[in-house]
């Protein structure tokens, strides 16, 4: 199956690996499906700056934010859908830099030949302990790596494991000290990241999920139809599963309140979506 944006951590970790210098939110940035923030924006600007890049460079499609407030400021101001909102463009930008640390070509970084998507496609395979199946193309437009929900799981599983001053350790703790940068401000991901100790996650489109705890204990998911509604109620069941809570002090409720997600009908609840963990 294709991971989608849950593959984002290992590119990001492959990029580290040819030359880009990044750290903290920066680093969580190029791993985020952004919601389009002002603070996200102006990260991205800031990694492109930091390659001598501009917007003119991306090569993701124009979009709104996912933020339904900062979209519709947007769209109230009277302005066009842009690549710096568009959620992937922390990881175009991150490409790009990375380009110009390595002294390759920034025009064909999404190509699958360029060495870029060469190296990320030996890292994902790497880290999932199995050979990238297939090459696609991501909504994003960059190539998308097919691998198993086991070895996504592995993925993850490899990365928080991973030495302190490795490429993957360094994705990893960047983006668990700055969840708002890998998501939003109102996203589940973040209070999920924020509320269980050393939890590592990143959604993926089409209804993926993949995540790690500190400890290795980790897993992933694909929903078959693709749908979203069912992903937070299914990570809380397996993290409750796996025996992890919420930090005490911490938005505990918020976690609690994501372990079901309301079907609305005439504008109330009348129903909800919960998880079923079935044994064997």
């Amino acid at each position: 199956m294709f991971p989608r944006s849950s593959n984002k951590p290992f590119q990001a970790a492959a990029m580290l690996r040819c030359g880009l210098k990044l750290d903290g939110e920066l680093l969580a940035l190029a791993a985020a499906s952004h919601s389009g923030e002002d603070f996200h924006v102006a990260g991205v600007r800031a990694i492109l700056a930091s390659a001598g890049l501009t917007e003119d460079d991306l090569q993701c499609p124009p979009d709104y934010p996912l933020d339904e407030q900062a979209s519709r400021a947007m769209i109230t101001a009277g302005w066009q859908p842009d690549r710096l909102h568009m959620n992937c463009s922390g990881k175009h930008a991150a490409m790009l830099a990375t380009c110009v640390a390595a002294g390759w070509p920034t025009q064909s970084y999404r190509d699958p030949g360029h060495p870029l998507q060469q190296e990320i496609r030996e890292t994902i395979s790497r880290l999932a302990g199995e050979p990238v199946a297939a090459i696609g193309v991501d909504g994003c437009g960059a190539p998308l790596m097919a691998i198993s929900v086991t070895g996504l799981a592995r993925a993850f599983r490899a990365v928080v494991l991973a030495e302190p001053g490795t490429a993957e350790r360094a994705v990893a703790d960047a983006m668990r000290a700055y969840p708002e940068w890998t998501s939003g401000t109102t996203r589940p991901e973040r209070a999920l990241m924020t509320a269980v100790p050393g939890l590592l996650l990143k959604s993926g489109a089409e209804g993926v999920e993949g995540f790690a705890l500190a400890d290795g204990r980790a897993g992933a998911f694909k929903t078959d139809d693709g749908a979203a509604r069912g992903r937070a109620p299914v990570t809380v069941s397996l993290l409750r599963l796996l025996g992890a809570e919420a930090e005490p002090g911490t938005d505990s409720g918020a976690v609690a309140g994501l372990a079901t997600s309301p079907v609305l009908g005439g504008g109330q609840a009348v129903g909800e979506i919960r998880a079923a963990i079935l044994p064997g």
